[in-house]
């Protein structure tokens, strides 16, 4: 054809190779060469870029041609344009519409692995491990491609294992994550020729792995047989982060020839060195190299663009922001003038909003923030003099001495590969049995598709195809499924496009449209749409925050600074969707690919992608009120963004009128006041707001009462089982901790949130729980957040229940909208920081509805991290049984949110997940025992009981899973009866086993116990 022809000569070569399948991923001209030419250092993305108008209008013409394989073999090229966009969600369904017309032809590995790489980025994570599973377990078949060599399918397992590494770094699991991800070097190095690109993902990926990592695991993973750890790093192993500094240097130098790959790897690279520099391994004589070693690689990563260069990738703004921060923080440490520190903070603040704003603005609108940003990334290098660096390659990213790294002699092979992925053969193989039985199905007859994934709507659903241009309609308002017919015609669609197909020419300035928010980036729609977040420990009941508290709050004087006025994105519109004041987890609207609204509003949307015609049944948010469950509801009520936009509180601090405390954390125990039964059957008072609700008939799934309901008010209005501290503290040593080794007998500072560089030191080296409680510990300070919209400087601070020890890093942090979702004692808030594991992926902050004391916030993170450490232990058993199950609690880290070096908020974080939401147990009796997944729930309690010694019980199971109750279930906000530490408002101690023993398990086992032979349990005295 005429367009085809038109194409220049390495574009037409690379579209004839789609065709005909010579690759699953399309290749970089570096990718596979050990000399490089000045012509190999080009990159791929440019040249689509030059010539993507051509390509949109071939896709375009080869639609309407009903010439399937060449479409998707232009949507298999283009990809990896639009991949740099932050467009894959939209050209994914181009490919799900094509791939359902035409099931036969062939799907590249590219697409379906990016699919999985889009639901890893939006909290699909069982969608995503369903794809990846399928695709190790298979040898890479993925529907009617046909691989040219078995090198080929080696690629693709590589490429799967390592994003599944990926899913695992997501949910914490830093070990099993560094294992697969170590399997997928293996691979990369095994082919022919190795794929350098490959390569230095996995390095790099390696990298921020080690670093989260505890030590004890990684003296696991080096002395794994199966690992050749010092054929690879080197004599770096002897620390775990040097360990991860070379692997993320090796990263850079694989990947010189691309801006974002060595701007990612090299921000990971400093990443390791600065907290290198503060560690108990570091000779203070050597901090200050490691300090300016850090420092280098930051600055080569803020080189990487010059000065007006257009950025349009999230992922690189968002590193970029990583980088520019962090110099900031190196030269902090560096000794740079304070004001100048000061005033590189506030850039990178101020930027941090401009990026929150930039992750929900039409692509148009992207372009405007993305120069905005780039300006105060240039004011930051400016403001802390980076330098450019001798570079005598001129297609290159990185300095000369970088070039003096010699490449590991590694001898992987593809057979030792196999033997690897043999040792994850069994978890794959039961995954993919497990998800394979949810396929949907159509009339009676299995699909044909490429993955089971590329149709995820579990159950049965009518489809029809819509391809006129519509007017966009709330949800729930009776239109039809996503799918497409095999005798359905793009062609009115496309017809009506017309000249618009250009926009996309320069430079992407074309427009999203408002009702969609990019699923590469991670977003997945409005966070207002986003539902099933869990927003409280304790159960479920609608309330609303206390507006007659106690304590009086005390301004500490903190105020946004006057620069972000600007920036400050508006509140979400008044949809429908953010009308709901009061919904309930798991009856949400669940935005899966397969009920997915996808209509143009704008005319000048982007051309074709935006303009297809994808309309659903799903329920609006309305709709979901009329099936509440009393298993978990929540509200938001006066704390909706529409009611938040006017209020003027600042972030406050509160203060109580009590004596102040210089101990260590422990909790007061209760005065009796009546039996726990009695106290759970007291009756809470709902809360009308004009929403109509439904009873729930089944007894089975009725709440017990939140346990922080039970707690009875004493006659001075205090509350008990408060989290309190006592003055006095048994002193135990930890011998990794930098505040026992550093003893002090130097009492608590009057103005006990205010951090001394001692404090720093502390925190960045690790602290255990102990002393960490000690110094922050107060009966007298309670925290709020008050005022969102707002960003600041910020600790992040991480939990290892292995090593007991909490490690900080220095963050900036923006506090997004409210997430009209509250629960009986916190709220959901949208959350943006430098320092989250997954840049693209979006993060929940939970703050608590009345002003609490920190020790609350700390001990939610490490609840639910114990909670975790014990779920490994009970995965390991399952798996040693072939038990088709794995659960998970996702990790959960604080923030101190801190205005210059007071401590003026603390909030915890957590990944955001996307599913059906489920309540399987409480903290008490109830069980929902018409979920399959609840029987598992019980075992693991039975687990966690024998593995405590009789001493400790996880209970108040809630979170995400499957629809079968098998393969993979995410947990969040558990709950921890405990007779380790003294009674408190969500530990019942000896009372709360029994309720466990007599009343949630039972007497008698369930099959899942009897698999895993665990012994029966005995009943304490209660």
């Amino acid at each position: 054809m005429a367009l085809f022809e038109s194409l220049c000569a390495e574009l037409d070569s690379l579209l004839q190779e789609a065709v005909e399948m010579k690759w699953p991923f399309v290749p970089e001209k570096w990718q596979y060469k050990q000399s490089i030419s000045s012509k190999d250092k080009t990159n791929l993305n440019d040249l689509i870029n030059k010539h993507v108008h051509q390509l949109l209008d071939l896709l375009r013409t080869s639609i309407m041609a009903q010439e399937a394989q060449m479409s998707l073999a232009i949507v298999f090229l283009v990809d990896r344009f639009l991949y740099w966009s932050d467009e894959s969600g939209r050209l994914l369904k181009i490919t799900k519409l094509l791939h359902k017309q035409h099931p036969d032809t062939p799907i590249a590995p590219q697409l379906v692995i990016r699919q999985a790489r889009v639901f890893l980025n939006s909290g699909k994570l069982q969608k995503a491990e369903s794809i990846l599973s399928s695709l190790i377990y298979k040898n890479g078949t993925t529907g009617c491609w046909v691989y040219n060599s078995d090198s080929d399918r080696v690629l693709v397992q590589a490429v799967s294992v390592q994003v599944r590494g990926m899913v695992l770094q997501k949910l914490g699991l830093w070990l099993q994550a560094a294992e697969l991800i170590w399997a997928s070097l293996v691979g990369y190095y095994s082919l022919p020729q190795p794929d350098k690109k490959g390569i230095g993902t996995s390095l790099g990926l390696l990298a921020n792995v080690l670093v989260s990592m505890n030590d004890e695991d990684f003296h696991a993973f080096k002395t794994n047989p199966d690992i050749n750890f010092a054929s690879l790093l080197g004599n770096a192993g002897s620390h775990r982060l040097l360990s991860a500094a070379q692997a993320a240097k090796m990263a850079v130098v694989y990947s010189q020839y691309t801006s974002l790959y060595v701007l990612t790897n090299v921000t990971a690279q400093g990443t390791c060195l600065l907290p290198y520099s503060f560690s108990l391994a570091c000779p203070e004589s050597q901090r200050e190299s490691f300090l300016q070693k850090a420092r280098e690689a930051f600055a080569i990563g803020l080189l990487t663009k010059a000065k007006g260069e257009l950025v349009t990738s999230q992922q690189e703004l968002h590193t970029f922001l990583k980088a520019a921060y962090s110099i900031t923080i190196t030269d902090k440490w560096l000794h740079a003038p304070e004001e100048v520190v000061e005033k590189a903070a506030q850039a990178c603040q101020q930027s941090l909003g401009i990026f929150y704003k930039y992750c929900k603005a039409s692509t148009q609108e992207k372009d405007v923030l993305s120069v905005e940003i780039m300006h105060q990334i240039t004011r930051v290098k400016h403001l802390l003099g980076v330098e450019h660096f001798p570079n005598s390659d001129k297609g290159s990213f990185i300095p000369d001495t970088y070039r003096n790294l010699k490449g590991p002699s590694v001898n992987f092979t593809q057979e030792g590969f196999s033997k690897i992925l043999e040792g994850f053969q069994k978890y794959h193989a039961s995954l993919y049995e497990t998800t394979k039985s949810c396929k949907r199905t159509k009339d009676g007859v299995a699909a044909k598709l490429c993955l089971t994934a590329l149709e995820t709507t579990a159950g049965s659903v009518n489809t029809k195809c819509h391809t006129e241009l519509a007017e966009q309609k709330p949800r729930g308002s009776g239109s039809s499924n996503v799918s497409l017919s095999q005798n359905a015609n793009l062609s009115p669609t496309l017809e009506s496009t017309g000249s618009s197909w250009f926009k996309l020419s320069n430079n992407s300035s074309h427009q999203t449209s408002s009702s969609l928010q990019r699923s590469g980036s991670g977003q997945g729609g409005s966070m207002s749409d986003q539902s099933n977040i869990p927003t409280e420990s304790d159960d479920g009941g609608c309330s609303h925050s206390d507006k007659n508290t106690k304590q009086k709050p005390q301004s500490r004087g903190i105020s946004s600074p006057p620069v972000l006025q600007s920036i400050v994105p508006k509140p979400l519109s008044h949809s429908p969707q953010s009308q709901a004041v009061h919904c309930e987890i798991e009856t949400e609207v669940l935005d899966t690919d397969g009920k997915t609204d996808f209509v143009a509003e704008n005319k000048g949307s982007l051309p074709f992608l935006s303009q297809l015609v994808l309309k659903t049944a799903s329920s609006s948010l309305g709709e979901s009120f009329g099936s509440q469950s009393s298993w978990e509801k929540i509200s938001t009520g006066q704390y909706s963004p529409m009611c938040e936009k006017n209020k003027p509180n600042p972030l406050l601090k509160s203060r109580s009128q009590s004596a102040g405390s210089d101990g260590s954390f422990f909790i007061i125990d209760s005065v009796e006041a009546g039996s726990f039964a009695d106290q759970g059957n007291t009756a809470s008072h709902p809360v009308n707001t004009g929403i109509p609700s439904q009873s729930v008939s089944d007894q089975n799934a009725t709440t017990e009462q939140s346990s922080y309901e039970m707690l009875k008010l004493q006659e001075n209005g205090n509350k008990a089982n408060e989290v309190k501290c006592a003055k006095k503290a048994p002193e135990n040593i930890h011998i990794l901790c930098y505040s026992c080794l550093h003893h002090s007998t130097a009492p608590v500072p009057d103005d006990q949130f205010k951090l001394f560089e001692q404090d720093y030191k502390a925190l960045l080296a690790g602290i255990c729980h102990q002393c960490l409680l000690k110094r922050l510990c107060s009966n007298t300070v309670l925290f709020k957040l008050e005022k969102v919209h707002t960003a600041h400087n910020a600790l992040h601070l991480k939990f290892s229940k292995a090593t007991g020890l909490w490690t900080a890093k220095e963050t900036c942090v923006y506090i997004g909208d409210l997430m009209n979702k509250e629960g009986k004692q916190r709220r959901a808030i949208e959350i943006q920081f430098l320092h989250q594991e997954e840049r693209l992926s979006s993060y929940v902050g939970k703050d608590y509805l009345k002003p609490r004391e920190i020790q609350y916030h700390l001990k939610d993170v490490e609840r639910q991290m114990t909670a975790q450490y014990y779920v490994t232990e009970f995965n390991k058993s399952l798996y040693d049984k072939d038990v088709l199950a794995q659960i998970f609690f996702i990790p959960s880290d604080a923030l101190l949110i801190l205005n210059r070096n007071e401590i003026v908020g603390c909030i915890t974080v957590e990944p955001y997940m996307l599913g059906d939401f489920i309540k399987l147990t409480n903290n008490t009796g109830k069980k929902k025992l018409d979920a399959e997944a609840t029987k598992y729930g019980l075992a693991f309690g039975h687990f966690t009981y024998l593995f405590s010694g009789g001493q400790e019980v996880v209970v108040d199971l809630q979170g995400w899973t499957t629809s079968n109750g098998k393969g993979l279930t995410y947990l969040t906000d558990p709950q921890i009866h405990s007779t380790r530490s003294p009674q408190g408002p969500s530990n019942f101690a000896e009372r709360g086993l029994g309720f466990f023993l007599k009343e949630q398990h039972g007497p008698t086992c369930n099959e899942v116990c009897n698999l895993l032979k665990l012994p029966p349990l005995i009943k304490p005295h209660v």
